[in-house]
């Protein structure tokens, strides 16, 4: 993490500090949440719809923080708030600044990473991969925002080697301040979907969106892409990357940089092989290309993630051991097709984090291809942030649905009517397809009917809380009734 003197942290950001006196003084750390804040932290208060950070700066004092920013527009309480104070313009663009500094003090690869999909889950086999040989740093959860970013920055150790961040958007311009701000030396694009099209319009504004990352690559940096997407290809033709970047490719393409195939989804994880294109030089030493790879996911779309993953790893050195050793071992973050268990031992994927269409396919799909279960359910919620198209994109997942081979199509939501609505006329048999407005009921149908060897997936969009619906089949009988509501 960060460790400077006040008179420093100032100049990074433009501070004037309100006791100059105290200038040599050190801060350890920096925090937005006095709930979670060390001593010696910096506190940034944060201006948010409900909270204004700055009324919460004497329980920062109080919890022991070095020093405060401070909005200079805004009087300073009577009698000094506890601590010192670095006056800024504006808190959040003094905390990017910081970041931006100590970026430019790391000695650290930075690997940047965007998508419609995927992304969290690519950083974290991105990270573990590195992790085989070097010392990583990488975005906690999903704190990949104008926030998060610069708290993953300034919480990097001085020494570590990578640092592997994650860069969410809802509209353009937002991936360039963060790319521009971290400073990638590989940025990596996980897929384009449809996340956002309410925002954006159309997947050619998405893909354009996406692209900004390679705005902030340093000299000589490589840009990772999907190799089966043309928009990416056409928007690259039209606006390349800057000088010295290059570009790399990875999926089941044949003429892929990095190519997945001969993949074999299972409940407890996938199986692959992978080879490696002479555009990431000489044919690493370790398995060969028969020797499969593995990572602890189910689904054929994280096989292509650790495609991705595989080519960062090249890209810094490592070697293909390292390489399928890494994706072995690596853990990703919670509620992405998360394995657990109901109340009666039936299998529960928990992917209710978040979904798109491209999400929801995939899983789905992972469903479909699973063996050895008695029956499989789908429990699907809404798809939010869709714009005009949101209804026919609900459909077209119905469609899916139906076309998987799944038992039973329960979903809640709005939006998700439309899913119900059409898989109903492909699944006409009474009660292969039931419609909810009340999770806490839904929950309740699934538990009157389900099997202990039954298969069950949960996914919608963040929004619809979903996960709800996993605590209750996970509690059982007798408690699916008012602990979840619409």
């Amino acid at each position: 993490m960060i460790r400077a003197k006040l008179g420093d942290v100032a100049a990074w950001c433009g501070a004037a500090i309100s006791e100059p006196n105290r200038e040599n003084e050190e801060i350890r750390g920096v925090s937005t949440d006095t709930r979670t804040l060390k001593p010696g932290e910096l506190f940034v208060p944060i201006e948010g719809e409900r909270h204004d950070g700055h009324d919460f700066v004497a329980d920062a004092a109080r919890a022991g923080a070095a020093a405060a920013l401070w909005r200079r527009d805004r009087p300073v309480p009577e009698g000094g708030a506890g601590l010192p104070l670095l006056l800024v313009d504006d808190p959040l663009e003094a905390l990017q600044k910081l970041a931006e500094r100590y970026r430019s003090m790391l000695k650290a690869k930075v690997v940047a990473v965007t998508g419609s999909n995927g992304k969290t889950t690519t950083k974290d086999l991105i990270a573990s991969v590195l992790a085989r040989r070097l010392l990583v740093h990488k975005t906690a959860g999903n704190l990949n925002n104008h926030i998060g970013l610069p708290l993953t920055i300034l919480r990097a150790d001085p020494d570590a080697e990578a640092l592997v961040v994650e860069m969410g958007m809802s509209g353009r311009g937002e991936i360039s301040r963060l790319t521009r701000l971290a400073g990638p030396d590989v940025a990596v694009i996980t897929n384009i979907g449809e996340a956002h099209l309410m925002q954006l319009g159309s997947r050619r504004n998405i893909a354009r969106a996406k692209l900004e990352i390679a705005e902030g690559l340093e000299p000589g940096g490589a840009l990772v892409v999907p190799e089966n997407e043309p928009l990416i290809r056409e928007e690259l033709a039209a606006s390349p990357p800057p000088a010295g970047v290059r570009v790399f490719t990875f999926g089941e393409g044949a003429d892929s940089d990095v190519r997945v195939h001969g993949i074999r989804a299972g409940i407890d994880g996938t199986e692959f092989r992978l080879a490696f294109g002479p555009a990431l030089g000489p044919k690493p030493a370790g398995p060969e290309e028969g020797e499969p790879f593995r990572v602890p996911l189910p689904g054929r779309h994280n096989a292509v993630n650790a495609a991705a993953a595989a080519a960062v790893g090249r890209l810094l050195g490592l070697d293909a051991e390292d390489i399928r050793r890494g994706l072995m071992e690596a853990s990703v973050t919670g509620m992405r097709i998360e394995r657990t268990a109901a109340w009666n031992g039936a299998v529960l994927l928990n992917d209710a984090y978040n979904a798109s269409p491209t999400s929801m396919r995939a899983a789905i799909r992972l469903v479909g291809e699973l063996a050895g279960f008695q029956r499989k359910w789908l429990l699907l919620g809404d798809m939010l942030e869709l714009g005009p198209e949101e209804a026919a994109l609900h459909a077209a997942i119905g469609r899916e649905a139906a076309s998987a081979g799944v038992d039973r199509l329960y979903t809640y939501g709005r939006l998700a009517a439309h899913m119900a609505e059409e898989a109903s006329r492909l699944m006409p048999e009474e009660g292969r397809v039931r419609h909810f407005g009340d999770k806490a009921a839904l929950a309740a149908a699934v538990i009157g009917e389900l099997d202990p060897a039954d298969l069950v997936l949960v996914k919608a969009s963040r929004g619809m809380k979903m996960e709800e619906v996993v605590q209750l089949l996970q509690a059982g009988p007798g408690r699916s009734g008012g602990e979840a509501h619409g």
